[in-house]
């Protein structure tokens, strides 16, 4: 009989301490895992809302504009530039933006603004705001309306959870409430009737227009159609005022952004500011994302630019994001290694009282003439096999929740949700498809395993057959 089977066939002469030993392993895979998926997956959201909603993968700025963001540090994008920058093969276009801080008041309530100066038609090549116009709100006037009317109890009930919430698709509603698919055709035409939202967005041709963020249209309880008064301050200090019209509404991933968010054409934030033909920055869309073509891009339109202008990438320009998310990152990695250090101990644990029991067995094995060797490579295949029973399991397990959390977001609701706002972060945490994470669970299982193994060889070899067969 070969050594791996005979070692198979020992792990079951005490099923306990295999399961037992198989099932920490196994937890601490599986909560792992779980816990990385999380952390990872609101990692790539936040940045990806980041990119698609505020500042694309590339810009072009003034070289002093990304400490100092302000219109004196903003400049003239010539014609012959732009050529040159679109010339590149990874380059699919060119966003002029002007960006300043003004006061934003409707009615009663005044609050401060980012207002973003951008050509509607060219902006889908960078961003994705269009695609975040709302389609649906919960209002409380909706509510009651809906309440009135003959939805199922599940429905029924969430609609106060989800009171003031807003959907840009009815994907998301019919998730969020939990609508089946036997219900869609009754309930949708009620949520169409009773919260729908007319919305529209920018075209370069609008003047005294906006769009603004869902909840600074909360905050300040204005709506498509009413008036928004911007004051602020111009190009070398001279006064912005402005009147522009609400058009539409989007619901803005992140919250800082969504709470602050008021979008015009370029014509008109050059006009308000008193800059004409000045940008604060220009997104620059590319085809090719990936961390090595990003950086090979950068170096090749940094060549090309002009005195005082430079080329940053989003990681620059988001640097604080990304700094508090790596301190969180480490904060993760720290809880899952303390995780593995205690299975670590449940592992030597198990080999200590495994090398115990079976001391007299080794030691009778060996005196009828097995060699040390042999004897130590099959105790190595057991904790072998052990180690990758749970590995094996903890992955597999893993699996369904981690495609169900990419697939559906978990969601947070009341007082959950409104703390995670607090923080600047949209109450959503999907979870990240299997990628190099679960390989790195497998590694560090496997060196905890090659470290007990070790330790098993080693009792092995300094075996004593005499005291052995006495135990």
């Amino acid at each position: 009989m070969k050594n791996h089977q005979l070692a198979w066939r020992n792990l079951w002469r005490n099923k306990r301490r295999t399961l037992i030993t198989a099932a920490s392993v196994f937890f601490a895979v599986f909560f792992a895992l779980l816990m990385r998926s999380f952390q990872l997956g609101a990692y790539q959201k936040m940045y990806r809302d980041m990119i698609e909603s505020y500042s694309g993968y590339l810009q072009l700025q003034h070289t002093d504009y990304l400490d100092e963001s302000s219109l004196d540090n903003g400049f003239v994008l010539e014609q012959s530039l732009t050529d040159i920058i679109e010339a590149d093969p990874n380059v699919t276009g060119v966003i002029p933006k002007l960006e300043s801080f003004a006061l934003a008041a409707a009615g009663n309530r005044t609050q401060g603004v980012m207002v973003i100066g951008m050509d509607p038609d060219n902006e889908h090549k960078a961003l994705n705001i269009r695609n975040r116009l709302i389609k649906y709100r919960l209002t409380p006037d909706a509510t009651e309306a809906l309440k009135a009317e003959d939805l199922p109890g599940r429905t029924a009930k969430l609609l106060d959870v989800f009171d003031g919430e807003a959907w840009t698709d009815e994907k998301g509603l019919i998730s969020d409430l939990g609508i089946s698919d036997d219900d869609t055709a009754t309930v949708m035409p009620l949520f169409r009737k009773h919260a729908s939202l007319e919305n529209r967005y920018l075209t370069s041709a609008d003047s005294g227009r906006a769009v603004i963020g869902y909840g600074l249209s909360r905050y300040l309880g204005a709506d498509v159609g009413d008036t928004l008064v911007i004051v602020g301050q111009g190009y070398h200090g001279v006064s912005a005022a402005g009147l522009f019209v609400i058009k539409g509404i989007v619901n803005m991933a992140n919250p800082d952004i969504d709470n602050a968010f008021t979008y015009i054409t370029l014509a008109d934030a050059q006009y308000l500011y008193d800059a004409p033909d000045m940008v604060t920055s220009a997104i620059i869309s590319i085809s090719e994302t990936d961390d090595k073509e990003l950086l090979l891009t950068q170096q090749r339109l940094a060549a090309s630019c002009n005195d005082g202008l430079a080329i940053r990438n989003w990681k620059e320009i988001n640097a604080l994001l990304l700094n508090q998310m790596e301190a969180d990152n480490k904060s993760g990695a720290i809880m899952i290694g303390i995780l593995y250090l205690v299975i670590a101990f449940g592992v030597f644990g198990t080999v200590l009282m495994m090398m115990a029991e079976r001391r007299r067995e080794f030691g009778m094995l060996v005196s009828i003439g097995m060699q040390k060797h042999k004897l130590a490579g099959i105790i190595g295949m057991e904790m072998l096999f052990i180690g990758l029973l749970g590995l094996v399991a903890g992955v597999a397990a893993s699996l369904p929740i981690v495609f169900l959390g990419y697939a559906r977001p978990l969601r947070f609701t009341g007082e959950m949700a409104r703390m995670w706002e607090e923080y600047g972060f949209e109450p959503v945490m999907p979870m990240l498809p299997p990628d190099t994470y679960y390989l790195w669970q497998a590694v560090v299982v496997l060196l905890i395993l090659l470290v007990a193994i070790s330790f098993s060889v080693r009792r092995i070899f300094k075996l004593n057959i005499i005291n052995a067969l006495r135990a």
